[in-house]
Parts: structure tokens; C-alpha cells; sequence
């Protein structure tokens, strides 16, 4: 029998099938799409409506902040809060607003281990409090946020507002008592977190997390495409921040990029399979590459300085300072060497200025020195490891007069 004929006559649509298409290449390809979709979904223990592609972390950040500010139909102007560590993708959205008078801000400061007190978040929400955005694990320092703890206060914030406004059960039977009390809570303050960088470590479910919308980039993930995902819960009020077609919910117009995203939903699987090994070897190798800076004289005599909290951080990163050599030195010597780190966000590295997460837990400190991030991954191996030291050895050696 002969092989049917296929003639694709449909490259104004796009040069591979359009997912948008109704022809039988199109109909494929949506079914692609919607595979990937369940997949992620899966991941996050949501539902597959609730998934939204996008182009990276850096829109999916910014559809969650201005999609629920404009989403916004109260009287006075929405309120926002966030803290002063987040990803530039966020604080600078969050400036943005401001300056635009679109939106008055709250930002939190991070305690000295590079942590947020929920307590503190719950203290500035307002009755136009609309969203919090915090990130889940910090791309700089690791520190990994209480973002379970932040959903429990705002929770309870919308629970007390709802007491007051005569939302519950009350011990007075005079009282009537509505018959769905909770069909009367605010969905707002939403929660919104970045988990750019936690989607290698920590569970990403989120239910369990409490939260409302959670951002996601295939950039910080082994073998991921180059897109974005926004998880956006079936109840969440958003509006679009582009304008073009109706693809992805309406919310994100533009023909989406099916080969990344494929890409993008078997290594989210594929890391979530592996993640609990995975995070348990990059333990090891953390707390023996922290043991070794410890114990040597040279790194303690150069006043070397651990930022971000020792417990609640990712299992990858270690961030140290020295308070006397700037950072951005040690990053070009360690280069000359084969050894490749950073000194803060890719983000900013083109930015003269040091780092504002390291400046936040160490505000007496200068912020040009910042710190030294060394982040671990699938391919390191404790040899790597001597041979980081040994060369920053070294180095400190050689610099012996910018801190003696």
C-alpha cells in the first residue's frame, strides 16, 4: 500500500506545525503541547489548566506581579509586597509599578542569616494588599525562604479579615451564620513565589507550599528547553500583560515554542525522579566543601565570612565573603585558573556595583567587595573540590596585603 502523501502548504502559520492549527500536523502538535502540559502539572500537583508557558523566569515573574496589579478592580490602589533579595526580575517590576503609580509597595527586609520573618510579611498587609511575592531559594546567597510559614499568616489574615466582617460561625445564636462561610474569603493578598532557582532541590508541589502562582525557568535545569512556566491556580485573577492572540489562556499571546517546552516537561520529570538522590550527594559535597574552607588558617586569617543561613539553604551553593578582597577580583583569578564562579546574579554582572543581596545581610559592610558563589552540580566531584581550594589558597596567598 502506498505511503499517503503530506504537503505542508501552511508556513505563514509556522515553519513546523502550529499547535493553533486545525489541520492534522496542527492537531499533533496540540496534543504534544498538552502531553507537556500534564507532565509539569504533574510535577506541581496542579491541574493542567492551570500551567502557562512563557519565554522564561523573567515573564513568568512579571505576568504573576503586573497580571494580578491590573487584574486588580478595587477602589484605591493595589498594594504589593515583596523583599529586598529578591531576583531583579522582581524587584525591579515592583519599582516599575511604583514609578508608574500603578501599585504602592512594602519591602521586607531579610533577617542577617538571609531569611524573612513571616511575621514581618503579614505586619504589612493592607486591606488593598493584593500580592506577596517571595522567592522560594535565593539565586545568590541559597537561602531557602519559609514560604509554607508566609501562605499560614496569610491565611490567617484573610480569616480574621472575614471574622470581622462577619464571614463565620459565631457563639452567639443570634448571629445567623451563613451557609458557606468560607465561599466569602478574599482571594486576595495572593502568594506568588520564584522557584527558579528551588526546582533542582525542593518540593515543588504546591499545594503543599500554599501558593497561588509559582514561576519556573528550563534555564536553571539540566537538559530543559529555553521557556518558562507560570503556574497560575484555577482561581487567581490575572490579566494579560501582552496583547496578540489567545494562546495559553489568553494570557500569554504568541505561537508557543513546542520543541523547548517538550524539552522543557521531560527534565522537569526526569529531575524530579532523581531529585531526592541527587540533593542527598550534593549534601555530601557541600558540607565537605565547607568543612575544608573551615579548617584552613588562610581562609579564616583573610576574615572569610559565610553568607546566608547555614541550615535552610540549597544543597548546591556556598556564598562567602572576605571583607577586604572584592569578590569580582577573586572571580577573574579563579577564571585565570579554570575555576568559574561568581560574584553575584549573571543578571547584574555587568553592573559595576556589587551585590545588593550581600549588602542587605551585611549593611555595615562594603558593597563593593560582595561575595564569592560557588554553585555545585551534577558533574562535581570532590577533586573539583580540593583543586577550588587549593587555587583560592592561593590566590589569598598572593593577596596576603589587602587584608593583612
Amino acid at each position: 500500500m502506498a505511503k499517503s502523501r503530506k504537503i505542508y502548504l501552511d508556513y505563514a502559520a509556522s515553519v513546523s506545525a502550529n499547535p493553533s492549527s486545525i489541520h492534522i500536523l496542527g492537531v499533533k502538535a496540540k496534543t504534544k503541547l498538552q502531553n507537556a502540559r500534564k507532565e509539569v502539572a504533574t510535577v506541581l500537583g496542579a491541574r493542567p489548566e492551570e500551567i502557562i508557558f512563557t519565554s522564561g523566569g523573567t515573564e513568568s515573574n512579571n505576568l504573576a506581579i503586573q497580571g494580578v496589579v491590573l487584574a486588580w478592580k478595587g477602589k484605591n490602589l493595589p498594594h504589593i509586597i515583596t523583599t529586598n533579595i529578591e531576583h531583579p526580575s522582581v524587584l525591579e517590576t515592583f519599582k516599575m509599578l511604583k514609578k508608574r503609580k500603578l501599585a504602592d509597595i512594602s519591602i521586607v527586609l531579610v533577617e542577617k542569616d538571609g531569611i524573612v520573618d513571616p511575621k514581618k510579611i503579614k505586619k504589612e498587609i493592607k486591606k488593598n494588599t493584593v500580592l506577596v511575592s517571595v522567592m522560594y531559594a535565593n539565586n545568590e546567597i541559597g537561602t531557602v525562604q519559609p514560604i509554607h510559614e508566609i501562605a499560614k499568616e496569610i491565611r490567617y489574615y484573610k480569616k480574621q479579615s472575614a471574622k470581622l466582617k462577619g464571614f463565620f460561625r459565631s457563639s452567639d445564636s443570634r448571629v445567623p451564620i451563613p451557609a458557606r462561610p468560607f465561599k466569602n474569603l478574599s482571594v486576595f493578598p495572593l502568594l506568588h513565589t520564584d522557584a527558579v532557582q528551588a526546582a533542582n532541590y525542593l518540593n515543588l508541589n504546591v499545594e503543599k507550599l500554599g501558593v497561588d502562582l509559582l514561576s519556573l525557568s528550563g534555564s536553571k535545569i539540566e537538559k530543559a528547553g529555553r521557556v518558562g512556566v507560570l503556574y497560575k491556580k484555577k482561581s487567581v485573577p490575572l490579566a494579560a500583560i501582552f496583547c496578540g492572540g489567545d494562546q495559553e489562556l489568553g494570557l500569554r499571546p504568541g505561537t508557543e515554542n513546542l520543541s523547548e517546552i517538550l524539552k522543557f516537561s521531560h527534565a522537569l520529570k526526569s529531575v524530579e525522579i532523581t531529585k531526592g538522590k541527587e540533593v542527598k550527594r550534593l549534601t555530601r559535597l557541600q558540607n565537605y566543601f565547607l568543612n575544608k574552607l573551615k579548617r584552613s588558617d588562610i581562609f579564616n586569617n583573610a576574615g572569610m565570612i559565610l553568607n546566608g543561613d547555614l541550615k535552610n539553604r540549597l544543597p548546591n551553593n556556598i556564598n562567602i565573603t572576605f571583607p577586604k578582597i572584592p569578590s569580582d577580583l577573586l572571580v577573574i583569578e579563579l577564571s585565570a585558573k579554570g575555576v568559574m564562579a561568581s560574584s553575584k546574579s549573571a543578571c547584574k554582572s555587568s553592573h559595576s556595583e556589587g551585590s545588593y543581596v550581600i549588602k542587605a545581610i551585611h549593611p555595615e559592610s562594603n558593597i563593593e567587595i560582595g561575595g564569592l558563589r560557588f554553585s555545585l552540580g551534577k558533574e562535581t566531584t570532590k577533586a573539583d573540590i580540593d583543586y577550588t581550594v587549593k587555587i583560592l589558597s592561593k590566590i589569598l596567598l598572593k593577596l596576603k596585603k589587602w587584608y593583612n
